[in-house]
């Protein structure tokens, strides 16, 4: 099935416009959410209730609001936020270019594909210019090594993206800003003076450890959702009315707390031949 555009518009790449299209690049999960239902198999529906008048309330007497102290809020009418509401001008506009080894993967919140707009390449001599300055944009970033920078309205909200080549096209990020990420140093147990001391052999062990399990090539495709597999077949099998039995699997051992005996049961476990240096 071919993908579905969800947004038209160009990329502003200094004087130059590339119309394109953006498609969302993952696929929804088959088994991301259940439907709730009560003990007869009736779906459960939700209702928004006021419990200070202890009654519903419909979509029409709803406002939007923003808590500042405990059960003190600001609300915030329609035209409100349709006074802040920014332009979609429908470009992604371009601020500046990266190396790639200075991206931080961190900072992805969504993944979209862009391809060129093949709608506009319809209209009489523009198909070669169009198509000539996507293809352009693609093979400098991808010769460059550079990832694009730049700035998008979607649905009303400005949204920092980055854009690098992939494979053929051009894959888009959502990214993050930085006062969305939480700071590492909130993260218990590796601050400097909490860091344990690590000796040469145990570097040294473990360098050999993740040199035996490296591979040539990442080939994604051989890994797969063996929960999502299962769930099917519990599905496929409870709608025919069949009986369901679970193997338990033997706990593995927790194994030895001793890292340098750890690392070398590892080793002599996963051990392979180096691999060859190229010249």
């Amino acid at each position: 099935m071919a993908a579905r555009t969800m947004w038209k518009g160009s990329i502003s790449f200094g004087l130059v416009n590339i119309p394109i299209q953006v498609f969302v690049a993952t696929q929804k999960d088959e088994f991301s959410s259940f439907n709730q239902l009560d003990e007869k198999g009736h779906k459960i529906k939700y209702k928004k209730w006021c419990p200070v008048e202890e009654r519903e309330v419909s979509w029409s007497e709803i406002k939007k609001g923003y808590e500042i102290t405990k059960d003190n809020y600001v609300v915030l009418e329609k035209q409100d936020l349709d006074n802040i509401k920014l332009k979609t001008t429908h470009t992604i506009e371009i601020k500046e270019f990266i190396d790639s080894e200075d991206f931080d993967p961190l900072f992805i919140e969504k993944n979209y594909y862009i391809g060129p707009d093949v709608g506009t390449t319809k209209k009489k001599n523009t198909t070669p210019s169009i198509s000539k300055a996507y293809s352009l944009f693609v093979k400098i970033l991808n010769e460059t090594n550079k990832v694009a920078i730049g700035k998008v309205v979607f649905r009303d909200k400005e949204h920092l993206v980055a854009l690098r080549s992939y494979q053929r096209g051009l894959v888009m990020h959502q990214l993050k800003y930085l006062d969305e990420i939480r700071p590492m140093d909130e993260v218990e147990g590796i601050s400097n003076s909490q860091q344990p001391r690590v000796e040469d052999n145990e570097l040294s062990l473990g360098k050999t450890l993740v040199e035996n399990l490296t591979s040539q090539q990442f080939d994604i495709g051989k890994y797969s959702d063996a929960y999502a597999k299962e769930l099917e077949k519990l599905i496929e099998a409870k709608s025919k009315g069949h009986k369901i039995t679970v193997e338990e699997e033997e706990e593995k051992s927790a194994g030895t707390t001793n890292l340098l005996e750890a690392l070398k049961a590892s080793i002599s476990t996963n051990s392979k031949p180096r691999r060859q240096k190229r010249n």
